[in-house]
């Protein structure tokens, strides 16, 4: 259960002497999805204040008896952290000045910009929300998106991990993000400011694997013309990350403990050890305890790194979370290669929607990716998507139903004279949208969270859902 922000259900209060702006400004933001309050002096909004609680505040400078700038002068000095927002009359602008430096959030000049308003109110909830609620927010972990209960808690447990220094090893099927998982996890780490190394220990031959890690020295072998620092001391300060850790030869292994029990390297061809502050965070497909049996892993090694192991669930284990993944792909490699896709397919959705990709996101990513690609009229069709997706779904299955978001819709054939056409990829937006709606309770705020799309381009394409 997710701590609810004050913001999802406190009302906006609008402090206005002028009942024709307040209100338009009061219909302007319930339109967008807020409740609000509205009162025509700064004492009556005080007097509010006393007995409800609100997120944020938009007041006139210019009010009857105690001022806009007198109000926020008084909140500030009670300790009140509310957003506060301050109109200002056009071209004044040192009074917008002082209401910044007297703690306003924002100002706004009269005459008023309606969809200013709503840009501002979001751009100060939104510093709030991020402000306070960074740390329960566990639908977005830096840049990865996971609507999911398993990737939530894997959101959680990356979180917590990313607090210590110890080495962390990352398991999981390839395909499922494992770099980009260590790439968050140093985000989170105070090593952020630092640099992250990635190597991928299968692409390094085994003969240069020692000085890629560690360096060398002057002459240490043929071809040494100059010494040469390893990965190690490239990470220092932050965080080294080794991609196929089982790849790595177990002679290796052995001098990879070594730094980590130590945090000291030898180069090669070195006669003294020199001092690395890294983190490790290591990755791997391959059953670890299988290696050992086979001794190809070393057992004191894996058990060095396994105390804090992560598993990233393969795509097929996350449920909801494909169907954004679809749309927002889409979007990526639509916007990449300067297309506009406009339609699609159901039996492409459909495709998209049950393949089970045993190569996890990076498979479902290339599958779209070769689809807009090959797309030259603004449909993502069926027939370009790869050949194993398409024979996974049965062709008398697909020419029956096409489940889009939960349901179920007639699959047309080719496009004829009388025939329906197909529905366009912003009708079956539109049924997204409304579906992660109703499952947030309506709440829009959580809704464009969900959708990874700013609020004011949900309200826009519920209103063009309205007009349609």
């Amino acid at each position: 259960m997710s701590v609810k922000h004050p913001e999802h259900f406190l009302p906006l209060l609008v402090v206005e002497d002028d009942s024709a702006i307040r209100e338009l400004l009061e219909e302007e933001l319930q339109d967008a999805g807020y409740t609000t309050h509205g009162v025509s002096s700064a004492e009556d909004a005080i007097a509010q204040l006393s007995h409800t609680a609100v997120s944020l505040i938009i007041t006139d400078v210019r009010l009857p008896g105690m001022s806009g700038i007198q109000l926020l002068q008084q909140l500030r000095h009670q300790g009140s952290e509310l957003g506060i927002i301050v109109i200002t009359a056009f071209g004044t602008i040192d009074q917008a000045v002082e209401a910044l430096k007297l703690g306003a959030d924002d100002f706004l000049t009269k005459p008023l910009d309606l969809d200013a308003v709503r840009e501002s109110v979001f751009r100060v909830l939104e510093r709030q929300r991020l402000a306070v609620s960074h740390a329960t927010d566990t639908s977005h972990f830096h840049g990865i998106v996971g609507q999911s209960d398993a990737m939530r808690a894997l959101f959680n447990d990356a979180s917590r991990l990313a607090k210590s220094d110890a080495p962390i090893l990352l398991l999981g099927e390839s395909g499922t993000g494992k770099e980009l998982l260590a790439q968050a996890i140093h985000q989170e780490s105070w090593r952020h400011d630092a640099p992250f190394v990635a190597v991928n220990c299968a692409s390094i031959p085994a003969e240069l694997m020692e000085s890629e890690f560690f360096g060398h020295v002057k002459g240490a072998f043929t071809g040494a013309n100059e010494a040469r620092q390893g990965l190690f001391h490239s990470a220092q300060g932050g965080s080294l990350f080794l991609d196929e850790i089982g790849e790595m030869p177990i002679n290796l292994q052995a001098k990879l403990l070594r730094a980590l029990q130590e945090k000291t390297v030898r180069p090669v061809g070195g006669e003294r050890e020199e001092p690395v502050d890294v983190r490790i965070i290591a990755a791997t497909h391959r059953h670890l305890e299988k290696e050992i049996e086979q001794a190809n892993f070393r057992s004191d090694l894996f058990y060095r790194l396994e105390t804090f192991s992560l598993r990233i669930p393969p795509l097929r284990e996350r449920g909801p979370d494909i169907e954004h993944l679809v749309f927002t792909l889409i979007d990526k490699h639509a916007d990449a290669q300067q297309k506009q896709i406009e339609q699609i397919e159901p039996n492409a959705l459909h495709c998209l929607l049950h393949y089970p990709y045993p190569g996890n996101v990076r498979e479902l990513e290339n599958a779209i990716m070769r689809a807009v690609t090959l797309s030259e009229d603004g449909t993502l069709h069926h027939q370009h998507l790869p050949e194993r997706l398409r024979e996974h779904i049965s062709q008398d299955a697909a020419q029956t139903t096409a489940t889009v978001t939960g349901e179920v819709l007639p699959t047309p054939r080719m496009p004829t004279a009388t025939a329906a056409p197909w529905p366009s990829l912003e009708e079956v937006e539109k049924r997204y949208i409304r579906k992660v709606l109703e499952a947030t309770g309506g709440n829009k705020r959580r809704t464009a969270e969900v959708l990874g799309i700013a609020r004011r381009t949900l309200y826009r394409r519920l209103e063009d859902s309205e007009e349609s």
